[in-house]
């Protein structure tokens, strides 16, 4: 069903829930509402605030999943329990973790349009929250991935902004992690029948994500076909065994945006499968993608 086949119901005019302050003064949002759909459930996301003397940027973190599953709470199992989160707060950033809708509940560009309706109503609510919401990063792995580097190269397309949340216009992001993230759907290997039926999978993800497309919306939903000069910073991780999103498309990201004059580190995570399984330290990647954009940023 499509956006505009679902009214939007508005909103409250501020975020609807009470923050829980942490002994370290950190302060959560949980399970705030920022599209609600008449007839679906409301898509929700959580805002991690670091004790500041000023408040902190922002960096917005999309869950992976293969577009098909996957919750803003919880990590891949070669992390830790909220430990992006913890380390981001523990950087200075403020982190919202937001969730989507998956492609059995709606193909694309719905996914695109609910990550750009957080990031409308992040920045509507930026004093609520007590963030600067002028410098925001977006971080993302897998399809979270995909997803981050589509709100990033995608600012200037007000066709993609979707019809549910807030009104308006999501705005660019600053500067972008991806973690193996899909780049173009369309050049992802084809499942074995027997990988299929291993992953209960039935149908393949990227079938489902764009179940009914045209040549249009399959340009649309590949981050590799929407660089433009004028993007902003990259840094993309990617382990060289993945066997469900080969390195090579991250790869190809990377040298498009070189190609623009885009800044765009590509690093490769030696002999590491998806979610970085068999990669030995995974803390020091962590550290990295939260380095690169607490000064990416503080514009440093």
């Amino acid at each position: 069903m499509s956006d505009q086949a679902q009214p939007a119901v508005p909103l409250p005019c501020r975020p609807p829930v009470v923050p829980v302050t942490r002994a370290d003064g950190t302060r959560i949002f949980a399970g705030v509402s920022y599209a609600l759909i008449s007839g679906y459930r409301p898509l929700q996301l959580d805002v991690w605030v670091p004790p500041a003397a000023s408040p902190p940027s922002l960096v917005v973190w999309i869950h992976g999943g293969a577009w098909l599953s996957g919750d803003r709470r919880y990590l891949p199992e070669t992390l830790r329990p909220d430990q992006l989160f913890h380390a981001l707060v523990g950087a200075g950033l403020a982190v919202a973790t937001v969730d989507y809708r998956h492609a059995r509940e709606a193909p694309f560009p719905a996914q695109l349009h609910d990550v750009k309706a957080a990031l409308r109503y992040l920045r509507a609510y930026a004093a609520e929250f007590g963030v600067d919401a002028t410098r925001v990063g977006a971080w993302g792995e897998s399809a979270g991935g995909h997803l981050a580097a589509l709100l990033a190269l995608t600012a200037d397309r007000p066709d993609l902004e979707g019809a549910v949340g807030m009104p308006g216009r999501a705005g660019t992001v600053d500067a972008v992690v991806d973690w193996y993230g899909v780049t173009d759907p369309d050049a992802l290997p084809r499942l074995s029948p027997a990988a299929a039926a291993s992953m209960q999978l039935a149908d393949l993800p990227q079938d489902l994500l764009l179940a009914g497309a045209d040549p249009a919306t399959h340009d649309d939903a590949a981050p590799v076909r929407q660089v433009r000069p004028g993007a902003p910073p990259f840094l993309v991780l990617h382990g060289t065994a993945d066997r469900l999103v080969p390195f090579a498309q991250s790869a190809a990201l990377a040298a498009a945006l070189r190609a623009v004059g885009a800044p765009a580190e590509l690093v490769p995570v030696d002999g590491a499968d998806h979610i970085f399984a068999g990669h030995a330290d995974v803390d020091a990647l962590v550290d990295r993608s939260v380095g690169f954009l607490v000064a990416a940023l503080a514009g440093t």
